[in-house]
């Protein structure tokens, strides 16, 4: 793909708390379509497998790309890759994500960046943070979601798990990739408990007054497609787009190899692209 009128720089933020926040903006020479804002999911990272390809797709095709990592995703500014640091993967909790989210549009905005259009795209967990931030922030304009919880509560584990996490203090998530126990601490589970209204992605996704696009694999196989159909009935102005033979990556992987997208990745993107035209 090419990518030579393209302009790509690296920003450091100050995330909700203080901690920092390394942004990636893709900018064309001639920004004809606004900027789009890209947000990963759960041990995600903004250059997962084929983000930075979708990237440069959306950016070739006219729109300031930006991504982002979240502060307490387990990155450093030094190694964004990967999660290095546990101990800030534990701190991480949903409020935290959905605040670096305004601390970051805050940012465009200083910027000048969000005057045309701001459309934000999250991918599963991100989707949901994408949802909340929608419903709280009129500079949103447009809002996308690939493989996006439909319920936080959900994700969360039954009441025998949730006693022991509560009296040992954490719990460990496997990452099959890295091969690390990554540790989440009981505070994530209170954040929710105590933010459960901000937190509610039905609620946000029932309030919406912007064009939505719900995406989703048809062989999701860690985000049920049940979530992408509770997303539509309770947004029923949102458009449903099936990716038939689609995994929750859209048939991506990290490390991607390639310099193609996967077939369902893009036939994502393109439905993507038409939505933000109309």
């Amino acid at each position: 793909m090419n990518t030579n009128n393209i302009k790509l720089t690296s920003v450091t933020i100050k995330g909700s708390k203080k901690r920092l926040i390394l942004l990636d903006i893709r900018t064309p020479e001639n920004v004809a379509h606004g900027t789009l804002l890209l947000l990963h999911g759960f041990k995600g990272f903004k250059d997962w497998g084929t983000f930075n390809l979708i990237a440069d797709y959306f950016a070739n095709l006219g729109f300031r790309f930006v991504k982002f990592n979240f502060s307490y995703n387990g990155g450093t500014i030094e190694n964004p890759i990967d999660f290095p640091d546990e101990k800030a993967f534990g701190e991480n909790n949903l409020s935290t994500e959905l605040n670096d989210l305004t601390c970051v549009i805050d940012y465009l905005e200083e910027q000048g960046m969000i005057s045309q259009s701001l459309a934000v795209i999250g991918h599963s967990r991100g989707g949901g943070i994408a949802i909340l931030g929608a419903a709280e922030d009129e500079r949103i304009t447009h809002l996308a979601t690939l493989a996006a919880v439909a319920d936080f509560g959900r994700r969360m584990p039954d009441y025998k798990a949730l006693k022991t996490w509560e009296l040992t203090g954490v719990r460990y998530v496997f990452n099959s990739r890295t091969k690390q126990n990554l540790p989440q601490f009981y505070q994530f589970f209170e954040d929710y408990r105590l933010n459960k209204n901000r937190l509610d992605i039905q609620k946000a996704a029932r309030s919406l007054e912007i064009p939505y696009l719900i995406v989703h694999g048809k062989s999701d196989e860690t985000v049920n497609i049940d979530d992408a159909v509770e997303l539509k009935n309770a947004c029923p102005s949102a458009q449903l787009l099936i990716i038939e033979d689609a995994n929750h990556t859209f048939n991506g992987a990290h490390p991607y190899p390639s310099a193609e997208l996967p077939l369902q990745t893009r036939s994502a993107l393109e439905g993507i692209y038409q939505f933000l035209l109309n």
